[in-house]
């Protein structure tokens, strides 16, 4: 087996891109086969480096290594002419020196559906000597594959038997006047050059199969495999674009999202292992993936999903290698390390680890994972005002008591988990209020916010100095005259 993953640098790497890849490698990974990565760059004016660049970094970021390329379809172009020359020379092709406006306006005056059928009829009525002398003269003119009666079928992957009657096709351009090959007969000719066995690609190419295969039999090369999957569409049903937010690969690693999650989301976009599985290592999608579980409907594309699945990455990674990721987003957010307060801990230490480990779980994101990190690094974080409405403003002289207990009783003995727990908990029974009348007040005070992980795994992580210069300062806000809490 051999197939291709086909970008046209014409754009960056979008998402229904990835997905075709990924369904490409992940064939050729569980057969055995190799995936070949061709740049069709031949549209020379649209193209760039920059974004021949961006479609290899996308597929290097996703992971899906390519065993053969790139090639590049504009290095082709001379054995692309060769092939039309070929067909003519077989009578599979004939040349037409109509000009094409004037072709149409006529085909549309007569009635004729087809312009080529016009094409055609002048070409035959021309004679083969008459239109090689006119060649040899230099007279412009395009080559045409002469289609032939009958119907185009084939059996499809996805869509089964799939049947295409041949009335309905023109004579297709193989070669334009300029000299210049169009993007069938080079995709055919690609394909045979490199021994491709199975096309996988988006529906969108449905329309150009009919014509392939005719030019893969005209040429006398073996006709691969089709398989085309389903379009991805938003969630308004439409098809998949930038109004729907961000649809290039890299626009997702810049705002957290892991590769092995993308991989994971992509692959069940139109496609499913037969059972509940819904959160899937590398190995267990290329060990289940077939090609008879892609769906013929057009798959959603669910970014709440996405995220859940990004969540359960990260709460699963390893931390060392979550850290130069967070590191980055801190920097993008202006939280580079020369910013952190005294006592923050290292960017490169146990400490930073043990942050990093400690938030991730919570996190959909590594954006957000680096945003959560930001009250820990700080040397006085910024109070959530909801969680001072909610947590303090009720009762400010209240607050206060229970935070000089808390303190008190938390820095009373060993400064672990457990004994940490052990005294809070003892010391809310003391004043008689439940535990959270507590815990809530304190972790307001230590991180500026409502929400955190455990608040003893938190006071560990702090530590003791930094602990209580932070519930020193809320104490002072508390007890301010001049402070409204409203």
């Amino acid at each position: 087996m051999r197939v291709r993953f086909p970008p046209s640098p014409t754009g960056y790497l979008h998402v229904g891109g990835a997905r075709t890849a990924l369904f490409n490698w992940l064939l050729a990974r569980g057969r055995g086969g190799t995936f070949v990565l061709r740049i069709e760059d031949t549209d020379r004016e649209r193209s760039s480096e920059a974004h021949t660049r961006a479609i290899l970094d996308g597929l290097t970021w996703l992971g899906l290594e390519w065993d053969e390329g790139p090639y590049f379809q504009s290095d082709g172009v001379e054995r692309h002419r060769a092939e039309a020359l070929r067909l003519l020379a077989s009578g599979r092709a004939y040349r037409d020196f109509t000009d094409p406006d004037a072709l149409r306006a006529e085909a549309q005056a007569r009635g004729i559906g087809h312009p080529s059928i016009l094409a055609r009829e002048k070409a035959d009525a021309l004679g083969a000597d008459e239109a090689r002398r006119r060649a040899e003269a230099g007279e412009p003119h395009a080559l045409r594959l002469r289609v032939p009666e009958g119907r185009t079928e084939w059996d499809d992957l996805v869509h089964g038997a799939m049947s295409f009657s041949n009335a309905d096709l023109d004579d297709l351009v193989i070669l334009r006047s300029d000299g210049s090959p169009v993007y069938n007969l080079a995709v055919v000719s690609d394909d045979a050059d490199q021994g491709i066995t199975h096309v996988i690609r988006g529906d969108d190419h449905l329309s150009n199969t009919p014509k392939q295969i005719l030019l893969y039999r005209a040429l006398e090369v073996p006709v691969p495999v089709f398989g085309h999957v389903p379009m991805i569409l938003g969630p308004d049903g439409k098809r998949l674009s930038k109004r729907h937010g961000a649809t290039a690969v890299g626009d997702y690693a810049a705002q957290g999202i892991l590769p092995e999650a993308m991989v994971n989301f992509l692959a069940l976009l139109g496609w499913n292992p037969g059972d509940e599985r819904e959160v899937m290592g590398r190995d267990e999608l290329v060990a289940a993936f077939s090609m008879d579980r892609v769906q013929k409907k057009s798959a959603v594309f669910d970014t709440d999903k996405l995220l859940w699945l990004n969540g359960r990455v990260l709460a699963e990674a390893d931390p060392a290698v979550l850290v130069p990721l967070v590191l980055d987003r801190l920097e993008a957010h202006g939280w580079a390390p020369a910013r952190w307060g005294p006592g923050a801990p290292a960017p490169d230490g146990p400490g930073f680890r043990r942050l990093v480990g400690l938030l991730a779980s919570r996190a959909r994101t590594v954006d957000e994972l680096a945003l959560d990190a930001v009250p820990y690094l700080a040397d006085d974080p910024e109070r959530d005002p909801d969680a001072v409405a909610k947590h303090w403003a009720k009762d400010p002289q209240a607050a206060a008591r229970r935070l000089e207990a808390a303190l008190e009783a938390a820095t009373a003995g060993p400064w672990d988990e457990e004994s940490l727990e052990t005294r809070l908990r003892a010391c809310a029974e003391e004043l008689g209020v439940g535990a959270g009348k507590l815990i809530h007040p304190l972790r307001l005070a230590v991180t500026g916010r409502s929400r955190s992980p455990g608040i003893f795994e938190v006071l560990v992580l702090l530590g003791p100095n930094r602990v209580r210069t932070r519930v020193e300062r809320a104490l002072a806000y508390l007890r301010a005259p001049d402070v409204s809490l409203s």
